[in-house]
């Protein structure tokens, strides 16, 4: 794929439902560009009674691979070849590789999210609180047990998904417990690093995570997996206390590194995918 004297350009893509707009394709046509990647990433909605036939569409096209968006993540697992480690313990996929004649299942979204954070601190032996339990916070989840977290508090309304999530996690042998959200949680005094893994916030700036913010402390490392807008009311108010903060735009940035990287063997300048993300969304 890294051939730019190549006459037809080689594609990946993105299974989507209802996601015309999405702002990862000129992020990773941003990436090929700049590297002479002759590529194509192309969006394409797929109902999920036609996600089988677009699976076998893109082994007949010689996709070099794809992402998938909600709800294709869970549904494809039996249509590929394999999975790699981080998507067989998450149990969802989000970007799919071709090697050889095989497709192959990964999961770059945790990774993504590990890769910002530990632009910040390292997150070996940590405390972290981490709120809501669905794709998101899971595979965040499992990608922070793998790097070795010291202790997770899990926060979730429902306490049958949360205990999903927990047994994971205690799975990996790491140290985890679940408590049920029911009203304004208050942080747990050594708490060292808060994620929001729920979608409160996702195009709306004045969505009021229920967390007593009164409970932040200065130097806490606090994160949100919601992308736009990039500064949730979240983000503003831990930093009115003194946080530092990660938008979840570095954790999108992130995972399109990995999935070029995968796709094509090349490692993309981030830079320059954050600058084309972030001219795309107006920010």
């Amino acid at each position: 794929m890294s051939t730019p004297s190549s006459f037809c350009p080689e594609l990946v893509g993105c299974l989507s439902q209802g996601a015309a707009g999405n702002p990862t394709v000129v992020m990773v046509e941003a990436a090929f560009k700049h590297h002479g990647i002759n590529g194509r990433y192309i969006n394409m909605e797929v109902p999920p009674e036609n996600l089988a036939d677009a699976v076998k569409g893109v082994r007949a096209t010689g996709y070099k691979g794809f992402n998938l968006s909600m709800p294709h993540k869970v549904a494809v697992i039996p249509l590929l070849d394999g999975l790699g480690e981080s998507a067989s313990v998450i149990g969802a996929v989000n970007c799919v590789v071709r090697r050889g004649d095989k497709l192959i299942g990964e999961n770059t979204d945790g990774k993504g999210f590990l890769r910002s954070l530990t632009d910040i601190t390292d997150p070996k032996g940590k405390t972290v609180v981490l709120f809501g339990a669905g794709g998101a916070a899971r595979a965040v989840a499992v990608e922070l047990a793998l790097a070795g977290v010291g202790r997770f508090i899990l926060v979730n309304r429902t306490a049958s998904r949360g205990q999903e999530l927990l047994d994971t996690l205690l799975k990996l042998k790491c140290r985890a417990e679940l408590v049920v959200w029911n009203g304004d949680f208050t942080l747990p005094p050594e708490t060292d690093i808060v994620i929001n893994g729920t979608s409160i916030g996702l195009y709306d700036a004045e969505a009021r995570l229920p967390l007593d913010i009164q409970s932040l402390k200065a130097g806490q490392i606090v994160a949100d997996v919601v992308f736009s807008p990039p500064v949730t009311r979240l983000l503003r108010d831990a930093q009115a206390r003194g946080c530092k903060t990660l938008d979840g735009l570095s954790m999108l940035v992130n995972q399109g590194v990995l999935g070029v990287h995968y796709w094509t063997d090349v490692m993309p300048d981030a830079g320059v995918m954050h600058r084309a993300l972030a001219a795309a969304m107006g920010v």
